[in-house]
């Protein structure tokens, strides 16, 4: 039987959450079921149109009070359009449908599904991201910080769902198309002869580019040929400021280059020679980290969060201790003297095992409410 699906978020401007968000939706249209899509307007909605799924406009991430008014809406919709799937992706999201869903006869609720996408602060807040009837952590992580943090919730509600990646998209040993290295090499010469170093991560002060930088200037100071790419909007403008003036304090404007938000960054990274994940705090997931290695570009990251699980199963030589710099400093000399080769993935990171076990969750959710 077709399901009606609902996927709540904050917004659609691109991201791990939105990646995600698209990818299933395309896979309950391919499916048969339908798919609905609330978020505010941004770059990726005319992917959710394309992949056959509704978008609704709503802006049901906004954390003040006018975010309220979406509530009659809301149950209006879950009733007219007989949802049987409502998936809350973010916090404010998910207090917006959780209102909701209460508000509702029992027998004519949908089932109510929640995904971790983060390791989010321990408040009352946040709890609302364990109140689904199922609650989806995205790594081994993230189940042991809701098992820590909220050990109220029953195991039996926790289902761990890796993200994973196409191995056909993210393709083993992939060479951007010849057009676009012609563009690539014309607007970055600068890149010729050095050894690429990448970090893909939106500027934050949690996303390690100080640490980025740091490692950049102590292996200029070594007379090693390196350039470093930046590639990562930033949605606060003094944080772009402040990035570029470290880059300028550190004497790195001709050695580091910060890319933005890139629509080509499976082609950036191809591109390089090294990947980095420097985040300061553990990452829920690591989603650039298993795309690089899909690629097979090498990756050092620090050893905590969901990225280490990745590397400790993918690509364990690439681990270094969270926060040492010189650790970090002396890995990357030796991966740039000693070049790693990345094995072919034979993992459970994949997209198909991500949308066949959530889509199985979705119907399982559906019987049982049947039965």
């Amino acid at each position: 039987m077709p399901l009606t699906v609902v996927q709540l978020l904050p917004a659609l401007e691109g991201g791990g959450v939105e990646q995600g968000t698209l990818e299933v939706a395309r896979e309950l249209v391919r499916c048969g079921h339908r798919a609905l899509v609330i978020a505010a307007p941004g770059r990726m909605v005319q992917a959710i149109v394309e992949a056959g799924a509704e978008h609704i406009p709503w802006k049901v991430g906004e954390k003040a009070a006018r975010v309220l008014r979406y509530l009659v809406p809301l149950r209006r919709l879950l009733r007219e359009r007989r949802v049987d799937i409502l998936h809350a992706r973010s916090r404010v999201p998910a207090w917006l449908a959780l209102t909701v869903w209460r508000s509702l006869p029992p027998s004519r609720r949908p089932r109510f599904v929640t995904t971790f996408h983060g390791l989010y602060s321990v408040n009352r807040y946040s709890a609302v991201m364990a109140r689904g009837e199922a609650v989806i952590a995205i790594s081994d992580t993230v189940r042991d910080h809701i098992r820590y943090c909220y050990p109220w919730v029953e195991e039996r509600r926790i289902a761990v769902i890796h993200r994973g990646v196409d191995p056909l998209h993210y393709a083993y040993g992939y060479d951007p198309p010849s057009d676009w290295r012609v563009a690539w090499e014309r607007d970055m010469p600068m890149l010729a002869g050095r050894f690429v170093l990448t970090l893909p991560a939106r500027i934050s002060p949690r996303k390690g580019q100080d640490d980025f930088l740091a490692l950049i200037a102590a292996l200029r100071e070594r007379g090693i040929p390196v350039h470093g790419l930046l590639a990562g909007g930033a949605d606060r403008p003094e944080r772009l400021s402040a990035l570029e003036g470290e880059i300028g304090a550190r004497g790195l404007n001709e050695h580091v280059s910060h890319l933005g938000h890139r629509a080509d960054l499976r082609e950036v990274m191809a591109a390089s020679n090294l990947v980095l994940c420097l985040s300061k705090a553990p990452e829920a997931f690591g989603r650039t980290t298993l795309e690089a290695l899909s690629l097979g570009v090498p990756v050092i990251g620090y050893d905590h969060g969901g990225a280490d699980e990745i590397l400790t199963r993918v690509f364990p030589e690439g681990r270094t201790p969270a926060g040492d710099l010189q650790a970090l400093v002396a890995k990357t000399l030796d991966f740039i003297l000693r070049p790693r080769t990345v094995p072919r993935l034979h993992h459970p990171y994949t997209l198909r095992a991500m949308l066949d076990r959530t889509t199985a969750l979705y119907e399982s959710l559906h019987q049982s409410r049947e039965r």
